[in-house]
């Protein structure tokens, strides 16, 4: 039997051309969606998800090209183009008769929970991310040795073709890397869910590749064209992360102010895969989003 959240209702909704994504949904009130990154499923928000589900409608797809939801060929850069999966989100939501929502997102996630909030104001009311800077500041901060903790953003960059059987051929061990390299508590990825993280990449390695391949292509365009409109979100914004900053030699708030004005920036001593590794902090992050 697949892995659900425990108490919430799964479908499949439609996305902008047609693509299906399966859903889960839980709870009642206003709407918030969770988007979920990689190498994980809709499956990383369990905990926060139930947490949120006594005042909201939660809301946890798998992003197009991952777990349960339809995996459309890469036809074009538009197919996994952060802003073809944003128009995903909208239309699933609007699927459930939600024309306004709350928006959360981590990692692959927080990077089409951007391109939501600048492409839907009209719908976006709140956006919440989760570790991750803006794609056009990530290029540019990634430098030197340092910027050896990016590896697969330049693998799977390249043209189709090599990167896919690379990752094909050690699929266990590439996904696992991450899954092991960037949890400062292991523990907060039981068993069963790993290997179900395990399963579902190893299943969809072209269209996670081609997610992947738009964030430094298709990707770059539309952000750049924001960012020389001067664009910002016109909605609160809380951001969460590791210091990565202090790591990488740059300062990540800064970074998020010069897009979002009312901004919550705040760091946390949980590991990349935070909504697992502390639900309550994460969850707690949200409901003061939602309060602003």
């Amino acid at each position: 039997m697949p892995l659900t959240i425990p108490g919430f209702d799964y479908t499949r909704l439609p996305g902008a051309d047609g693509a299906m994504l399966s859903t889960a949904i839980g709870g009642t009130g206003s709407p918030v969606v969770l988007l979920h990154g990689f190498p994980q499923t809709h499956l990383m928000w369990r905990q926060v998800a139930e947490r949120l589900a006594a005042r909201h409608t939660v809301i946890c797809p798998d992003l197009r090209g991952y777990g349960a939801s339809d995996k459309p060929p890469a036809t074009g850069p538009d197919v996994y183009a952060k802003r073809t999966m944003a128009a995903d989100v909208v239309a699933l939501a609007a699927a459930l008769g939600h024309e306004r929502l709350a928006l959360v997102g981590h990692d692959r996630g927080a990077l089409v929970a951007f391109r939501a909030g600048l492409d839907h104001p009209e719908t976006i009311t709140h956006l919440g991310i989760l570790d991750v800077v803006p794609t056009l500041d990530m290029w540019n901060v990634l430098h030197g040795v340092s910027g050896a903790v990016g590896f697969h953003l330049y693998l799977m960059a390249q043209p189709d073709g090599l990167p896919e059987t690379m990752i094909i051929n050690s699929a266990d061990a590439f996904f696992g890397f991450f899954l092991d390299a960037w949890a400062n508590d292991p523990a907060a990825i039981p068993a069963d869910v790993r290997a179900e993280y395990l399963r579902a990449s190893a299943a969809a390695v072209p269209s996670i590749v081609a997610d992947y391949r738009a964030s430094a292509g298709v990707d770059l365009t539309h952000d750049q064209a924001d960012l020389d409109a001067g664009s910002q979100f016109a909605m609160p914004v809380s951001v969460v992360q590791q210091d990565w900053g202090a790591q990488l030699g740059f300062d990540a708030e800064a970074l998020w102010r010069a897009w979002a004005p009312d901004l919550d920036h705040r760091l946390t001593r949980a590991g990349h895969f935070m909504a697992e590794e502390a639900p309550d902090e994460i969850a707690r992050v949200i409901r003061d989003l939602l309060a602003r």
